[in-house]
């Protein structure tokens, strides 16, 4: 068995719909478990929705979710003829779910909407999806994958919990492979022991798959993207980025550690733990080998380049010029896991702590707020932070020339430098 996923950026038109299908079919007589993300900029128009919503601006909640449905009844239309009104009525199963919400006042955390609303996206790509592959002749089963995937009520990066999931995949999905050759379903999302929806943080449609090839037992993982494989740095930022064939788990992980976008974060350890290999494969030329990720280690690497931008940086100072030492460091890290923060960069001195986050504004303040009762917070908001794995001094000048860099970490393998 093989487990498949699709990104936003492969079903992001009909046409493109089309030739996934296409690739789909090319496997013909082969079992497939198919994961689909959410149709490319929705989850950022869902977003969008959840931010009117939690705003109390009900009505701009309402107008900007009208425009997500209408692209996917659009969509909709052009896929799916013989069985339209049945798809149509799928889809409106989930509107309806939202706007049921969007009705009401928010009286939750932020982070609890963000995943009742996004997690549409991926529901209504796929319902789309499964209509047009059964109408083009390709055989196969939506399941919804809340009812397979449990997790806690961690909203927007919620954890697995495994043996529940493994068991509702043997008894309910697994079945399926004896009627049919393609199941198909949700990345990124799941759900509580109460029916709550829940996300596994932004790109988590990969480490879905990842779930799904480890408990099914795969023989083998393949995420298609619009690249020929996994390259050493954004080829839309980098014009000399280049190829990467292979990769181990070990230098996959880094590279999702420090923020590459290419793998979610997650995604390798369930794979590592069963040796699954993880294909990258261009869904724009399918004939193409990509990049496979495995046990192999990985030798001679280029420089891996990897930017992320809107970053801040928050310096704590002692308010009496105490030394800041185990003590303060060790609540300000319980401050993080209180607030599900995830520091990027953290450096201390004699007398203060440098911490570098994603600039995600409530997290900001409510860190901020909470930090001032020991320290003096000050905050410095658009910075970019560079990572070069397989460093040389050439390539690090290079990179930060013309910049000012507030803050350097290096080891032997990896150098990291804040920038402004």
């Amino acid at each position: 068995m093989k487990v498949f996923k699709f990104g936003g950026a492969s079903i992001n038109s009909v046409e493109r719909m089309q030739h996934v299908a296409k690739i789909i079919a090319s496997f013909k007589g082969e079992k497939i478990f198919i994961i689909i993300s959410a149709m490319g900029k929705t989850t950022n128009a869902l977003e969008k929705v959840v931010d009117a919503f939690f705003d109390g601006r009900k009505d701009d909640a309402l107008q900007l979710f009208e425009q997500v449905k209408q692209q996917h009844l659009n969509t909709l239309k052009y896929l799916v003829t013989v069985n339209w009104q049945q798809a149509e009525n799928h889809l409106k199963d989930f509107f309806t779910e939202v706007e049921w919400l969007l009705h009401d006042k928010p009286v939750r955390d932020y982070d609890y909407y963000y995943d009742q609303v996004v997690c549409c996206g991926e529901l209504l790509s796929t319902a789309m999806m499964s209509a047009y592959l059964n109408e083009a002749g390709i055989q196969n089963k939506w399941i919804d994958v809340r009812d397979i995937v449990r997790t806690d009520d961690n909203f927007r990066d919620a954890g697995i919990d495994w043996d529940f999931t493994a068991q509702k995949v043997n008894s309910d999905v697994l079945p399926l492979f004896s009627e049919y050759d393609i199941v198909l379903t949700q990345g990124f999302i799941g759900a509580t022991d109460e029916n709550e929806s829940t996300t596994l943080g932004r790109e988590g449609s990969d480490y879905s798959a990842a779930i799904f090839a480890n408990l099914l037992n795969a023989e083998s993982q393949t995420i298609w993207k619009d690249v020929e494989g996994v390259m050493n740095a954004d080829p839309k930022e980098f014009k000399d980025a280049v190829f990467l064939s292979e990769l181990s788990y070990d230098e996959v992980i880094e590279m999702a550690y420090y923020g590459a976008q290419v793998i979610h974060p997650k995604t390798i350890k369930p794979l590592q733990n069963k040796n699954i290999p993880m294909h990258v494969r261009c869904f724009l030329k399918p004939d193409l080998p990509g990049t496979i990720i495995s046990a192999k280690p990985s030798h001679n690497l280029p420089p891996i380049i990897v930017v992320k931008e809107n970053q801040a940086l928050i310096k704590l100072e002692s308010k009496d010029f105490s030394f800041v030492g185990e003590h303060y460091v060790s609540d300000l890290y319980e401050l993080f896991a209180n607030l599900k923060i995830k520091p990027n960069l953290v450096q201390t001195g004699a007398i203060s702590i440098l911490c570098c986050l994603d600039d995600r504004q409530d997290k900001i303040e409510k860190l901020a707020l909470s930090a001032s009762e020991a320290f003096e917070v000050t905050v410095e908001k658009n910075l970019t932070l560079l990572t070069i794995r397989h460093y040389t001094r050439e390539k690090f000048d290079a990179l930060t020339n013309g910049k000012t860099i507030l803050l350097t970490q290096r080891t032997e393998e990896t150098i990291q430098a804040l920038l402004r």
